[in-house]
């Protein structure tokens, strides 16, 4: 499968809005960060998070099919993006499935009353809700869900096969660690060099990658406070922060 990194930044993206540090005013690509989200193409073409700029990342990757959403969590940077499905919706001629925990379904559906209520106005997405309640397949793609801490928050991560994803962390149980065993390609959020309640920090992020003892870490949602050559500088040999547009193959 084909992993590909629509956008690694927090919730106010990079460049922030009016902001003049070196990171937002940099000319490194690399440090251009639309909020954070994931593209994974196999038999089957899935997103991880209908993030804020999910128009513009399925532009500039030219998706042209989408067979399902996945959500880990209700918070707008991560859901915000879900009218615009609605294409995929037209030139497939089908609806969407959007999987998510029961809890941000619910919210979801208060966010986008208007996909819920009677019938639907003509251009909205049409979107079938399935709740995660274990593991799940798409097409040949077998997800296994990871509860984690997003402060007190749970919410979802994901593993595929070799592969896991998990964004907004600020700890992980013992059963995800369980879970997480033998992975050997991770996607890790690590928001900034100073700690924060709800967040794992980049050294924070770099230590459960080194327990996990996966291959590879790339490290997602992070803040202007993280420059991503200067921050590459302060990785174990194994973990690099991803950017937006990075693509893994994984046989």
């Amino acid at each position: 499968m084909q992993v590909t990194f629509l956008g690694t930044g927090t919730s106010r993206g990079i460049p922030t809005v009016g902001c003049q540090c070196k990171v937002c005013t940099s000319t490194n690509p690399k440090n251009k960060r639309l909020r954070s989200s994931l593209l994974i193409e196999s038999d089957v073409n899935v997103v991880i998070d209908t993030s804020v700029d999910f128009r513009t990342q399925m532009l500039q990757h030219n998706v042209t099919k989408l067979d399902a959403v996945v959500y880990t969590h209700c918070h707008m940077d991560h859901i915000l993006g879900l009218d615009d499905v609605y294409p995929f919706n037209m030139w497939a001629g089908k609806t969407t499935r959007a999987y998510a925990s029961p809890t941000t379904l619910k919210e979801i559906q208060i966010t986008f009353r208007h996909l819920f209520q009677g019938e639907l106005y003509p251009g909205v997405p049409e979107l079938e809700f399935e709740p995660i309640e274990g593991d799940f397949q798409i097409g040949d793609l077998e997800f296994e869900p990871l509860e984690v801490l997003h402060g007190k928050m749970p919410i979802l991560g994901f593993r595929v096969g070799r592969f896991a994803y998990i964004t907004d962390v600020s700890h992980i149980p013992e059963k995800a660690l369980r879970q997480l065993e033998g992975v050997e390609y991770l996607a890790l959020g690590g928001l900034r060099y100073l700690s924060h309640p709800k967040h794992f920090t980049l050294s924070e992020a770099a230590e459960m990658a080194q327990q996990l003892q996966a291959r590879e870490t790339y490290l997602v949602h992070m803040n202007h406070d993280v420059d991503h050559e200067e921050g590459n500088t302060s990785m174990p040999e194994s973990v690099s922060l991803a950017y937006d547009g990075l693509i893994l193959e994984i046989a």
